[in-house]
């Protein structure tokens, strides 16, 4: 589907949920959900531009994205790609000279260090506004576009609901000895250990890594092979972020490994994709005008209802139907800019050994 725009794409999924709900609604009930909007109003100013974008997000799964965004408003894109913490790392070595506009990022952390460095300018309001508090910079120079949420992979033919635990700091329990799954070269499992030792201290961190080793984790090199060796029986529950299953489920169906969701605790962690405008742009007008789009009614939809992401969006009112709410999952208070502490985390993953 990727020579349609995103516009179409969006009404693809609207109008199939729509027949879904009418076929499955109770006789004479009339309460399907309408149609999805136009959507907001973009600025069609060809006058504006053309922007740099360095983005950590994959091509394969954003690029059509800004050239959606570039047929809406007429603002040319030329996009960098790369990974998250090197792009990050490139624009604090460019400083000033940078000739980046955008930074779009896979996490929290590095949008947080660029804000620590004073290279991000405040976003407009509107912007803001748009987001839940949570879900964006404290000092409003950066904006989460979707959210990706810390869960429990787990094999559905060896593993019984009912026994898996209500914390993941639980997983150092004996019954859990040589079950466990993790990546501990992955960046997502790196901000949430981040996160653990911001909300529960330096302590804590240590002896649950220390206590996952102890306990015969088994090392994968990246979230999609934890699923696997999840399916595979290699293990029975694996330390992965949500949407990674839905790529699996979107071949079969049948795939067998579903998500535990850990309300209320650390382990179900929401960091976010995002992006920041640069201070040194010359260009600030149009770069928040990509951001507004990010954060668009249709991108949005398509986030949260497409097969192959569902990611959580983070416009209040946007459904992703195949996951549970945010206000369900109670994600822990973390100010997510704080995730920028990525040394401390690698330092400590060496000192245990879970890094060598």
């Amino acid at each position: 589907m990727r020579d349609l725009s995103l516009r179409a794409r969006s009404i693809i999924v609207i109008a199939a949920a729509s027949l879904f709900a009418l076929a499955c609604a109770p006789e004479g009930v009339d309460d399907v959900p309408p149609p999805v909007p136009d959507g907001d109003e973009l600025v069609d100013d060809a006058a504006l531009g053309p922007i740099t974008v360095y983005s950590g997000r994959n091509e394969d799964f954003v690029g059509f994205i800004f050239e959606d965004f570039e047929a809406a408003t007429g603002i040319e894109v030329a996009v960098r790609y790369g990974d998250t913490a090197e792009l990050a790392a490139t624009i604090v070595e460019e400083g000033d000279a940078s000739p980046a506009d955008v930074y779009f990022g896979q996490d929290a952390g590095a949008l947080g260090a660029l804000q620590a460095q004073g290279l991000l300018t405040e976003l407009p309001e509107d912007v803001l506004e748009a987001v839940e508090p949570t879900f964006r910079s404290r000092e409003g120079q950066w904006t989460g576009t979707t959210g990706r949420v810390r869960v429990l992979a787990y094999n559905t033919d060896t593993v019984d609901p009912a026994e898996l635990p209500d914390s993941v700091l639980d997983l150092t329990e004996p019954q859990w000895e040589g079950r466990v799954g993790w990546a501990p070269t992955n960046g997502s499992f790196q901000a949430f250990v981040t996160a653990l030792r911001l909300t529960e201290g330096e302590d804590v961190a240590r002896e649950w890594l220390e206590g996952l080793i102890a306990n015969d984790a088994v090392e994968f090199p990246n979230n999609t092979a934890i699923v696997e060796g999840v399916s595979r029986g290699e293990v029975e529950v694996g330390l992965t972020n949500h949407y990674y299953l839905f790529r699996f489920l979107a071949e079969d169906p049948d795939f067998p490994v579903d998500n535990h969701y850990l309300p209320g605790d650390i382990g179900g962690l929401v960091n976010i994709a995002g992006g920041g405008v640069l201070a040194s742009s010359d260009e600030q007008a149009a770069a928040f005008e990509l951001v507004r789009y990010l954060l668009s009614e249709d991108v949005q939809i398509f986030f949260g209802q497409n097969a192959d992401t569902v990611e959580f969006p983070v416009l209040p009112g946007i459904d992703a139907p195949d996951l549970p709410s945010l206000d369900e999952i109670d994600p822990p208070d973390v100010d997510l800019s704080n995730l920028e502490d990525l040394q401390g985390t690698l330092q400590l993953l060496q000192e245990v050994g879970a890094l060598s």
